[in-house]
């Protein structure tokens, strides 16, 4: 083909596909005899069974007629015999974007169901890796990246908000045990474990770190967590880009050697303890690391076995269920030992089916959570996960991904089931029977919270904010819902009937501006008051141009969590003497 006809970008594509193909990648490409064994497997097949795009073997035969086309030697002599075909144009390239990052989650249940050995997962993210070489990826994968290559972690979390949160979190557990021994050690060298965690840890869920420092100090473990260097997560394995895979490796590794650890113990991260124990070598090109490297849940986990610390599992008398990461389970096979810890530690524990290795994904899988613009997809699918739940009749979902935590919080809420998620590092925490003595305290009763009987909806596109105000309002004592499209708003608000929604003016659906307007003219909605939070302030033209009144609030993102606050209790009209 005249490459004068194809696109730069798609000419870059093409050029780079010999280069990133391996013995696995080639075997997958030709081994697919279209048996359909796959199709069944796929939670968005079963989720949409009227479209066959969503099928893992015509997905993969999008990359796969590249393949035949530009490699493989029956492509080059009959093209039509194999349907070789090639991508010529940008719009040829976005569809393929379309396929390989908003069709899958890389869950590799099809994998694992295909009985010539198909590795679609594998191959689908080296498609990616295709694509981002040339700039093509969705905005929340660039973003992300970005931030892991610029400030180290896929957060963004900057080193003194990163220290200041520990800080804050050893001056709480210094004065629950009465004892500095307490504290969150910072680059202590020579230490039995460095401690590397999500970002996710960081920003929204600094209790989970705080659950494991509490087991580390009733454990006695000569422990520490490095000041830089500290993600475990990596987002090269979502984006398919080795050499962002390599370095976030390499950071991670150089910390542990520079601080002469002698484990790196993984926080609960499926894609973290699989990028950095399994993969991240590989993609660094290094031989041995130097160090043992295991999952905090088999930390936890060896710490009951050998009586260094003591549970009680009637601290947790919930029915529970657990979910099985997909990288925990079917990439890197660690399905038993959370299973045996979660029946240390919980009375009643109730299997969902399939599990374990055929488990089905969260649905926020591959970088999932990112892709703003596939959320209706990713939710539609979420049913199979969510009947699958429903059906174990459990009260807390339990797993041991960061990842899972969010997809599994998004897909509860969605289809409105009657549980809560946890981690096994936190039921363990609660569980904990202390050996160190701790201060004794004299309970008072606390006073009530803020925003305690106030309902709030958070109308917002990006699951970092939601999970962002979603929590920081929880804390404050409000019930919070979140929606993720404006389709949804006055069909919300008329349900739920809240005190206050934060409205973002760029959402997929109808235009902002008109929900709002409806909003404002509907008599019984008219009075619910709104606060617009928006990164795009350019837009206020939206909502202020029209015949209605105006918004009580406006806020341009980032916003902190103490602007937040503020700006809610002054238009809730809560005063500090209502405290």
């Amino acid at each position: 083909m005249d490459t004068l006809t194809r696109s730069h970008k798609a000419q870059k594509l093409i050029e780079r596909l010999p280069k990133k193909l391996n013995r696995q990648f080639v075997a997958s490409l030709v081994g697919c005899v279209h048996c359909g064994m796959c199709t069944n497997s796929c939670h968005y097949v079963l989720a949409n069974p009227d479209d066959p795009t969503y099928a893992p073997a015509y997905k993969a035969d999008q990359i796969r007629k590249l393949f035949k086309r530009h490699v493989d030697w029956t492509g080059r002599y009959l093209p039509w015999w194999v349907k070789a075909g090639t991508v010529k144009s940008d719009e040829d390239l976005e569809q393929l974007k379309d396929t390989v990052f908003g069709k899958c989650t890389n869950c590799r249940r099809c994998s694992l169901n295909c009985p010539m050995g198909v590795d679609y997962a594998s191959f689908n993210r080296m498609a990616r890796g295709l694509l981002v070489s040339v700039g093509v990826m969705p905005e929340g994968v660039a973003a992300v990246s970005k931030d892991q290559w610029e400030i180290g972690n896929q957060m963004g979390v900057l080193k003194e908000d990163y220290l200041d949160t520990l800080e804050w979190l050893s001056d709480e557990l210094a004065e629950e045990f009465g004892d500095e021994a307490a504290r969150i050690p910072v680059d202590v060298k020579d230490a039995e474990v460095v401690y590397a965690i999500n970002p996710r840890e960081i920003k929204y869920d600094p209790r989970s770190i705080s659950d494991a420092a509490r087991i580390f100090y009733q454990a006695g473990e000569n422990w520490t967590m490095p000041s830089e260097g500290w993600d475990m997560t990596n987002f090269g394995l979502f984006s398919g880009d080795d050499e962002l895979g390599g370095t976030v490796a390499k950071r991670l590794y150089s910390k542990v050697k520079e601080l002469r650890g002698k484990k790196l113990v993984i926080s609960e991260c499926g894609h973290g303890y699989r990028s950095t124990r399994c993969e991240g070598q590989n993609w660094a090109a290094l031989g041995e690391v130097g160090f043992e490297m295991e999952s905090a849940v088999v930390t936890m986990l060896r710490y009951i076995d050998q009586g260094r610390i003591k549970v009680d599992k009637n601290a947790n008398k919930k029915p529970m269920t657990f979910h099985d990461s997909c990288n925990f389970a079917r990439s890197c096979g660690m399905t038993e030992e959370p299973r045996e810890l979660l029946s240390a530690v919980c009375t009643e524990f109730r299997e969902m089916y399939p599990n374990r290795a055929e488990n089905y994904c969260c649905t926020g899988g591959g970088g999932a959570m990112s892709m703003s613009e596939y959320t209706p997809r990713r939710l539609k699918s979420a049913k199979i996960k969510a009947d699958q739940i429903r059906t174990t009749g459990a009260k807390m979902v339990v797993t041991t991904c960061h990842n899972c935590v969010d997809a599994l919080n998004d897909l509860i809420k969605h289809y409105k089931l009657d549980c809560e998620v946890t981690q096994l590092v936190n039921l363990v925490a609660n569980a904990l029977v202390p050996t160190r003595a701790a201060v004794s305290v004299t309970k008072v009763e606390k006073p009530a919270l803020p925003l305690e009987g106030y309902t709030i909806l958070v109308a917002d596109d990006e699951p970092d904010i939601t999970a962002f105000f979603s929590t920081a309002l929880s804390d404050q004592g409000a019930q919070v819902h979140c929606i993720s499209s404006a389709d949804q708003v006055l069909e919300t608000v008329r349900r739920e009937k809240p005190d206050l929604v934060t409205l973002d003016l760029s959402m997929p659906g109808r235009s902002v501006g008109e929900v709002f307007e409806a909003l404002r003219r509907d008599p019984e909605l008219a009075k619910t008051r709104v606060c617009v939070i928006t990164g795009k302030p350019e837009l206020r033209s939206l909502i202020y141009e029209r015949p209605v009144p105006p918004p009580d609030g406006f806020l341009d993102k980032p916003v902190s969590e103490e602007k937040l606050i503020f700006n809610v209790r002054k238009i809730l009209e809560i005063s500090e003497k209502q405290q």
